[in-house]
């Protein structure tokens, strides 16, 4: 098993309290479904509500639901899955690749510059997904399925970032370790921040900018502030359902094929949702706020590659896995 991570060592650390609220003998309680989205998130929170409902309605899934951290947050709820507290988890993939290395396969920088790839790649019945499942076993979580967000942008307040030498010394917000290393490769200051302390920390200057994903920029309004966005797959991640291996061997056939079935909804439906909300919502609010979206061409984009070539070899090291980590990246560029 490979090292958990610092936060997912502290998160774990209150455990104990809440297995004594929640935990119990098999079969004592109804299930339990947590995330720390909260229904605000007009883009993702959907697909959890589609994930939900396919599950209850195939399986007989009765779940108690905790939305928006009610019962686990963000950094608790893979471990509080893992100690039995929640039986079924949706959660960002950034919080917990650290701990579980093969998620970070769809997480770095430049593996595809191809969305409609890239999605292919995330579908739960791709070859990518049963890789990453395979990998998981061993950990005692599954993967059922989740959306992808988008590729993440470099967001700025006072220039635009054209090249990597633009990065340099810019103190950039990231939510995961691949995000972090990718800024420091560029020559940035990476910055660990939750979204609901970004506006102040824009507003103060404590940071100069950040890397993240249309979604959160809108949610909190960040559009407001920032001036520039640079469009490239500096990153991505994907909102997954995750239940642990050991719950889900011990369900009947029709059940599993119901939590199956609900990961192949949440994929195809809440990302069509995610991409329908930012084509039509998020991105014409950035625009009308005076925000300049920068493009790069090829040449462009080339030191951006070259400059992030670091973040893939420390991926590989942490997997510690060649073979596997080689046959990840094959299987995403040619999804």
């Amino acid at each position: 098993m490979n090292p958990v991570s610092r936060r997912s060592v502290l998160a774990a650390a209150g455990l104990g309290v809440l297995a004594g609220v929640t935990g119990c003998a098999p079969g004592a309680r109804r299930p339990v479904a947590a995330t720390y989205l909260t229904t605000s998130y007009d883009d993702l929170y959907p697909g959890v509500e589609m994930f939900l409902g396919e599950a209850r309605e195939l399986g007989g899934f009765d779940f108690d639901v905790f939305p928006s951290g009610q019962l686990l947050g963000a950094e608790e709820l893979v471990p509080g899955m893992l100690h039995g507290i929640a039986d079924v988890v949706v959660q960002t993939s950034s919080y917990v690749s650290s701990s579980f290395p093969i998620l970070g396969s769809l997480e770095l920088p430049f593996t595809t510059e191809d969305f409609g790839r890239y999605l292919r790649a995330c579908d739960p019945g791709s070859d990518v997904s049963r890789l990453i499942n395979q990998r998981l076993t061993g950990q005692n979580m599954r993967m059922l399925g989740g959306m992808a967000t988008g590729f993440e942008y470099l967001w700025t307040i006072d220039k635009p970032i054209r090249s990597p030498e633009d990065v340099r010394g810019l103190r950039l917000r990231v939510a995961g370790e691949i995000e972090g290393e990718t800024v420091k490769a560029l020559g940035g200051a990476p910055v660990f921040l939750g979204s609901a302390e970004l506006y102040q920390a824009l507003e103060r200057g404590t940071i100069d900018g950040m890397m993240s994903y249309l979604g959160t920029v809108v949610s909190r309004d960040l559009q407001e502030i920032l001036r520039y966005g640079t469009a490239a797959h500096f990153g991505a991640y994907t909102v997954d359902a995750y239940c642990r291996a050991d719950w889900y061997d011990s369900l009947p056939p029709h059940q599993q094929q119901a939590l199956d079935e609900a990961g192949r909804v949440l994929f195809r439906d809440g990302t069509a949702n995610l991409v329908d909300v930012h084509e039509h919502d998020y991105l014409p609010a950035v625009r009308e706020a005076g925000v300049e979206l920068v493009e790069l061409d090829e040449a462009g984009l080339r030191p951006f590659r070259n400059a992030v070539s670091a973040v893939h070899e420390r991926w590989r090291a942490l997997l510690g896995d060649p073979a596997a980590a080689q046959r990840a990246l094959e299987l995403i560029r040619d999804a």
